[in-house]
């Protein structure tokens, strides 16, 4: 019986050492570093490591208002082009947003800028920016540059 006990003891937890070199963050590889062939000789490098914030994507995105009916809150419709998973063609996927409006100035069919918030209500994260419409624009000032009158415009 003694003989079996001796076999299950174990050595103290303390004097057991984990020694990996993956342990604690610490490894003998560089963390940006080029594959090397082993025909080349290696050059000692001088590695620190710097902190890299994560990346935010997706910060501002626009569309069209298609619901303004909530109070405070419009709903935004966003286009996007996506290559189709078979056939590799740009199809139209959409999208709708629930945007925080403060002032209830949005109307249905306004264009908006959609910039990213911290969360205003369980499906509410973005603020809705007014954008100029770029097409109403270009027709003001076609019709200035013109300077001629329409037929429904001249007096018979």
């Amino acid at each position: 019986m003694a003989f079996t006990y001796s076999l299950l003891q174990l050595p103290p937890i303390h004097s057991l050492k984990l020694s990996t070199p993956f342990l604690h963050g610490s490894t003998s590889l560089p963390l940006f570093s080029k594959p090397t062939s082993s025909l080349t000789s290696p050059t000692p490098q001088s590695h620190s490591f710097t902190f890299l914030p994560p990346i935010r994507a997706m910060k501002s995105i626009q569309g069209k208002v298609v619901c303004a009916t909530n109070d405070k809150t419009v709903a935004v419709e966003v286009v996007r082009l996506a290559p189709h998973p078979k056939y590799k063609r740009r199809v139209r996927k959409r999208k709708k947003y629930q945007a925080h409006d403060p002032d209830n100035k949005f109307k249905v069919g306004d264009i908006v800028q959609l910039e990213k918030t911290k969360p205003i209500s369980k499906t509410k994260t973005f603020l809705a920016v007014p954008v100029m419409n770029r097409n109403l624009k270009r027709k003001d000032t076609e019709k200035e540059e013109l300077g001629i009158p329409l037929e429904s415009q001249q007096q018979a």
